[in-house]
């Protein structure tokens, strides 16, 4: 129970700092990727203090064997970049580009009821289903 209250505080602090800092903004993000145009480095300020923040959690993460709740921690076991991460970055940031939505932000603005957030999950939700059917042929 308390892990379950843990998350929900953490995603509701999540979704808030997603919403203050003009993450789930498409327009904002696309004015941050048009380096060309008219950019706003604002959310260049928004990721700096994600990672200032992140940084010190993960390093202290590394060194335990389970988190504070006494739960199991999962951390990447590796560090290697292989094709798979390159061709998944790449699509994750053209359609980052072209829609100025990922993820998490998709699923706050879809709760502000943004038309195109719905499509954008519909879409990603479509995405994970196809690597899940694509992964489950490989294995065969």
């Amino acid at each position: 129970m308390v892990a379950m209250l843990a998350a929900l505080l953490a995603g509701v602090v999540f979704g808030w700092g997603l919403l203050v800092s003009g993450m789930a903004q498409p327009a904002k993000v696309l004015a941050f990727l048009d380096l060309a145009g008219a950019w706003d480095p604002s959310l260049m300020l928004v990721m700096a203090g994600a990672i200032a923040v992140a940084s010190p959690a993960f390093a202290l993460a590394r060194r335990r064997r389970s988190s504070l709740l006494d739960l199991e921690t999962k951390l990447p076991a590796t560090g290697r970049i292989d094709r798979r991460l390159i061709g998944g970055s790449l699509l994750f940031g053209i359609g980052w580009g072209l829609v100025g939505l990922c993820p998490g932000p998709a699923l706050v603005a879809l709760g502000t009821g943004q038309a195109q957030a719905l499509v954008f999950a519909l879409a990603m939700l479509a995405g994970m289903g196809v690597f899940e059917w694509l992964e489950r042929r490989a294995a065969r």
